[in-house]
């Protein structure tokens, strides 16, 4: 039975991806930040009939919590993927770049860029060792783009970006891929719009096809917007 650990995985597109995969029979291990939700979340998912979930609350940018997913994963003897799709976006509302705290943005950069780095390094054999195993990092077109009030969570996409590129360069034996699912009506999304209503954006639901097509079909390691996988994707 595979293996997959996703990070931030009470709601949105980490939730949803963890959903169909159980449909699918994983094994799943599963983190977030507010155990409450996990937990949630993890009964939901044995609801739904889900065999075997793990859910191990605390924050990925700790490194004992990292260690203890690291020892939970190992437990289990094979990780066939790695979702790292925990995300902060910083202050809200989001001020400009010349403006930001620089205690703020170093929090950013923990979460977004160093935490995925890190899982990355402590499941590497593992990843290795089950014949072509997966790590999809969860980027953003703020990572491409640059937008007014978006400098500090689009560097630290950026930054995952070029993480996720030179990864792939060093490890031809891993499929290591940077998604950037869109707009979607997530609570990070609407930190980003305080006040605002999102919900013409696309539910993290819909973006989950795309993802699936990705590992299916495995393409060469490399940056993908879901839009190259629209055929996939429901609305």
């Amino acid at each position: 039975m595979p293996v997959a650990l996703i990070t931030g995985a009470s709601r949105g597109l980490g939730l949803a991806l963890a959903r169909a995969l159980a449909a699918r029979s994983w094994t799943l291990v599963l983190d977030a930040r507010r155990a409450a939700d996990l937990t949630r979340a993890a009964d939901e998912l044995r609801d739904l009939g889900a065999e075997d979930v793990i859910a191990v609350a605390g924050d990925v940018a700790d490194p004992a919590h990292r260690s203890e997913l690291r020892d939970v994963v190992r437990e289990s003897g094979r990780l066939d993927l790695l979702v790292n799709n925990a995300s902060v976006l910083g202050p809200s509302p989001m001020p400009p770049l010349a403006d930001h705290s620089v205690a703020d943005l170093a929090r950013t950069y923990d979460v977004n860029v160093f935490a995925p780095l890190a899982l990355t390094q402590a499941n590497l054999s593992l990843l290795v060792g089950v014949g072509r195993g997966a790590v999809v990092n969860i980027s953003s077109d703020a990572a491409v783009n640059a937008y007014p009030g978006w400098g500090g969570y689009g560097s630290t996409k950026a930054a995952l970006d070029h993480v996720t590129a030179t990864l792939a360069a060093e490890h031809p034996d891993l499929d290591v891929y940077a998604f950037d699912p869109g707009d979607m009506n997530t609570d990070l999304h609407q930190q980003a719009f305080p006040g605002e209503d999102i919900s013409d954006r696309p539910a993290a639901a819909t973006v989950v096809p795309a993802l699936l097509r990705l590992l299916d079909e495995r393409p060469a390691s490399g940056r993908y917007t879901v839009a190259e996988f629209a055929a996939a994707v429901t609305s």
